[in-house]
Parts: structure tokens; C-alpha cells; sequence
């Protein structure tokens, strides 16, 4: 009885030690624990946050080809696409040199603090970006944005932090819904509000500051948003874990941990208990060794180089005059056809994906996501030749399809970069899957609207004519990676958010069940 009152003490210092009262992580911990329901509110706050960050990307595909032609830069309408190439690759540019400094700083400072910064970013500059009078001031403005705002990379590692174990695949998959969500809303806001007096004229004159700057209303409408999404960000909790005052005593229950003698009461505490402060064991590998995080970040790479060249070539092709291949679209045309592609991408992710990435896993979900884009894309340049009411069915259904798919395979391989790094280098491990991703995406855009405006040029070529040959160079993209999600090249990690806490009693002879959670050390 006098050992189970000498135990008791160390017990209550444990449990006292384990939470602490001004870490953030430790009551997210605590919140995790206690509320076992669906995680609402924060999969609200990813999303809106994520939103945020990728309207900046999207919204400007329905009107960039407009834009670059009215700084008159291109000598020739077939040039056009070009230059457009180079103004969406500014962005990925910038984010490509500063993603893994946004990391570490994540993991340092915390994420919360990143979030603000890149919220405001978008505020700031996006509305310079829609003032930008020439072609370089859309460059530079462009490219602040992307080194600015490290909002992605953080989500990532927060919605994995923020969930329950049991809800990661939610988490996940709310940070790829609203990124995909906004690559659809973008383009739907610069589609309806660029070039406001052209559209209403009866609204906005071409003698009035509306009609000098054309695309600034899509891009103060974004910046509102962004400022509501700067303010709803102070309320999120942080869920980095802090612990930077170690106090005295932890050094004498680690002592006791080691087998030490406690000489205030005599105990040997087990050497397979360890007190948890949420840091790297000095033997964990760096994270450019850790094959599944390595793997799944170059598959993921290959894939978003695709996405982009995609984006970036789709709103540019359907722009296109007809004689060119394209399909004559106006702006408001392109916004349409991807406002209806964001409806039916959130109803499938919303009730279709978790379901079936529970059944298929996550890498054969991108498999047979890739598998299915391939012949969808083949028959892009098909659609072109059809007009009227089939033309927008058939159009709509294939963007709507390709979204879905694209989504798919994205959020497989977002649940695999996560799992495969523990919490304390999550932010670290976004940072490099954002540069190395945003590198790729530098290439996509410049590349693709290069090719498109190659391909324009060679209609009347005898193999792969006109489009027929951008379609084709997307679909070898998606084929490789593809190929890539197979053994040996990409491996799935292990779980690494489990931290095989158990529920141990220190004396099960003398009946003490107050419940610790330990982690074993390898």
C-alpha cells in the first residue's frame, strides 16, 4: 500500500508533465481526445483558408489571354499563348523558391503565422495584379504572390494535425476539394467580371476606372475574400507543439524512466516508457532518405506538371479562334464550363471519394485515375469539331470528369507524403513537396501555352495536327506518372501518425488503473 502511495505521486507528475498548459499541440491533443465526432468547424476553416490560396492560381486562365494581348507584346495572335505561358509560370516560380522556407518556419514558429502572412499576401497583391498596366508589372506582382503566400504546404501538415486519425482522409481531402474548388470558382469569377464594360456596359463605362482596368474586378473580389479569410485565420487553433520551458523535475522522471532509482520514493520505472515531447528520435533518417515521402513527391510532381499544362492550355485552347483550332469561347464561355465542373467536383469529393478510398486505397485511386484521364484527353480534340448543345454537353462533362480525376490522384498521393513523415517534420515535408511541385509547375504553364502556341501553327501538319498534338504530349505526362506508382519506384510508407500510444497501468497487482500515454521508442 505505501509503494502504491509512493506511485501515485509520480503518476499525477506524469500526467501533469505530459499536458502541457501553454502548448497549443498539447490541447489540440486534448480536443482530438475528448471530441470523437466528425471535425466540422476545422475542415471549414481548411477549406476557406485553402480557397484563399488557390483563387489567386485559377482566376485569371478565362482572361490571361486577354490580358497579354492588350499589353501588346505578342507581335502576332499566335504568340499570344506564349507570352500568357510565362505570366502563369511567375507565380509557381516564386512559391518554388520559398516553399520549403515557409516549412521550416512552419515548423518553428508554427503554422498559424504562415497563414496570416500568405492571407494577406493575397490581399495585398492580387489587387496589384489586376492594376498591372504592362507585361512585366503582371510578372513581378504575379511572382510575390507565389513567394508570399506559403498557405498549401501548411494546410497540408495542419489538416492531418487538426483531425483524428479516423478523419485524415476528410482533412485531406477538404485541403484538395477547396484547392480544386478554387481552380474552378477562379476561373468562374475572372470569367463573369473580366471586362466588366464590355460585358455591362449598362453598369460600367469604358470612360470610367472599370473600363482603364478590365481585369481589376475579378481581382479585388478575390483580395474581399482573402481579407475575410485573414480575419477567420486568428481563430484557428495552432497545433504545433511547443515546449520550449522544460522544467526541472522532467529531468528526474526521465532519470526514473531509464531504470534510474528515484530517491524521493524509491522507483524503477520501465525503460520501454518514455515521455513524449513530440521531438525526432536522433536516429530518424532525413527526410531526402525517406523513400516513401521521396517517391510519392516526384509522382506527385509528374502529376500536378500535367494538372497545370492542363489548366493552363484548356482556358487558352478554348479562347482560341476557331482557325486555330480553338473554340471560340468567350470569357464568361470558360467561366460557365468550370463553375459547373466545381459543382460536380465537390459533390464527388464530398460523398463519393472517402467511400471509395476506403475501398480501392490510396495509390490504386491515382492509378485508376490516371488510367481513365488518358482516353478522356485523347478525345479533347473531337470535341472541338462538335458545335451547339452537343458541344457544351459533351465539353462539360469531360472538364467536370477530368477535375474529378485529377483530384483524385492528388489527394492519394497528399495522404502518402503525410503518413510518411511524423508531426514535428510535416511542415518541413510539405515545404519540399510544395517547391519541388512548384518547380514542375513553373515548367507547365511556360511549356504548355509554348506548345499550344506551336501547335496552332502546324494545322495542317500530317501527324498529330493542330491540337491533336497537345493532347497527345498531356497524355505521355499522365502515362509516366502513371507508370511511376508502381514497384519499385514508389513505396508506401508506413503509419507514422500512430504513436502506438497505449493505455498502461504502472502497478497491475495493487489495481491502479489511471491510464498514461506512453510512446515506445524504437
Amino acid at each position: 500500500m505505501g509503494d502504491h502511495n509512493n506511485r501515485e505521486p509520480l503518476l499525477k507528475k506524469y500526467e501533469q508533465e505530459y499536458e502541457f498548459e501553454d502548448c497549443p499541440g498539447c490541447k489540440v491533443e486534448q480536443l482530438k481526445r475528448s471530441d470523437t465526432g466528425v471535425p466540422i468547424k476545422p475542415v471549414f476553416f481548411i477549406s476557406v483558408v485553402t480557397l484563399c490560396a488557390s483563387l489567386p492560381i485559377s482566376s485569371l486562365f478565362p482572361f490571361l489571354y486577354f490580358m497579354v494581348r492588350d499589353f501588346h507584346i505578342a507581335e502576332r495572335e499566335e504568340d499570344i499563348s506564349y507570352y500568357a505561358g510565362y505570366v502563369g509560370s511567375s507565380f509557381m516560380l516564386g512559391r518554388a523558391l520559398t516553399s520549403i522556407l515557409w516549412g521550416i518556419i512552419a515548423d518553428r514558429y508554427g503554422r498559424k503565422p504562415v497563414v496570416v502572412i500568405g492571407t494577406i499576401t493575397v490581399v495585398i497583391f492580387n489587387v496589384l495584379f489586376g492594376l498591372s498596366t504592362n507585361f512585366w508589372m503582371a510578372i513581378i506582382t504575379r511572382f510575390l504572390i507565389g513567394s508570399l503566400c506559403g498557405i498549401i504546404g501548411t494546410m497540408r501538415a495542419y489538416a492531418s494535425e487538426i483531425c483524428r486519425k479516423e478523419y485524415h482522409a476528410l482533412g485531406i481531402s477538404a485541403v484538395s476539394t477547396s484547392w480544386g474548388i478554387g481552380l474552378v470558382i477562379g476561373p468562374a469569377i475572372g470569367g463573369y467580371l473580366a471586362q466588366p464594360a464590355e460585358k455591362y456596359p449598362s453598369v460600367f463605362s469604358k470612360e470610367s476606372f472599370w473600363g482603364r482596368f478590365p481585369y481589376f474586378l475579378p481581382c479585388l473580389m478575390i483580395s474581399v475574400f482573402a481579407l475575410a479569410a485573414t480575419v477567420m485565420s486568428f481563430w484557428l487553433p495552432e497545433t504545433l507543439h511547443k515546449h520550449n520551458k522544460i522544467k526541472k523535475e522532467k529531468s528526474n522522471f526521465h532519470d526514473a524512466a531509464e531504470g534510474t532509482p528515484d530517491e524521493s520514493n524509491g522507483l524503477n520505472v520501465s525503460p520501454s516508457m518514455r515521455y513524449s515531447e513530440h521531438k525526432a528520435p536522433s536516429s530518424q533518417k532525413s527526410l531526402l532518405k525517406n523513400w516513401p515521402l521521396v517517391s510519392s513527391i516526384i509522382v506527385y510532381c509528374i502529376f500536378q506538371l500535367h494538372d497545370i499544362a492542363y489548366l493552363e492550355i484548356f482556358s487558352l485552347w478554348a479562347v482560341s479562334p476557331r482557325t486555330l483550332g480553338g473554340l471560340s469561347f468567350t470569357t464568361a464561355d470558360v467561366g460557365q464550363v468550370l463553375a459547373i465542373t466545381g459543382l460536380g467536383l465537390l459533390l464527388f469529393q464530398l460523398l463519393v471519394y472517402p467511400l471509395v478510398e476506403r475501398i480501392t486505397g490510396t495509390v490504386m485511386i491515382s492509378r485508376i485515375g490516371a488510367v481513365l484521364s488518358i482516353p478522356l484527353l485523347a478525345s479533347y480534340p473531337y470535341i472541338a469539331l462538335l458545335t451547339g448543345v452537343s458541344l457544351s454537353i459533351a465539353l462539360n462533362c469531360a472538364s467536370m470528369l477530368k477535375n474529378i480525376l485529377s483530384v483524385s490522384i492528388t489527394t492519394g498521393l497528399l495522404i502518402m507524403q503525410n503518413r510518411a513523415v511524423s508531426q514535428e517534420q510535416r511542415g518541413a515535408a510539405n515545404g519540399i513537396s510544395m517547391s519541388s511541385m512548384s518547380l514542375f509547375k513553373t515548367i507547365g504553364p511556360a511549356a504548355g501555352g509554348s506548345l499550344l502556341s506551336w501547335s496552332q501553327r502546324r494545322q495542317d501538319a500530317d501527324i498529330l495536327p493542330g491540337d491533336q498534338l497537345v493532347f497527345f504530349v498531356l497524355n505521355v505526362i499522365e502515362l509516366l506518372g502513371l507508370l511511376l506508382t508502381f514497384r519499385p519506384f514508389l513505396k508506401e510508407p508506413e503509419d507514422t501518425d500512430n504513436p502506438k500510444s497505449k493505455h498502461d497501468s504502472l502497478d497491475q497487482e495493487n489495481g491502479i488503473q489511471e491510464r498514461l500515454v506512453l510512446t515506445e521508442l524504437p
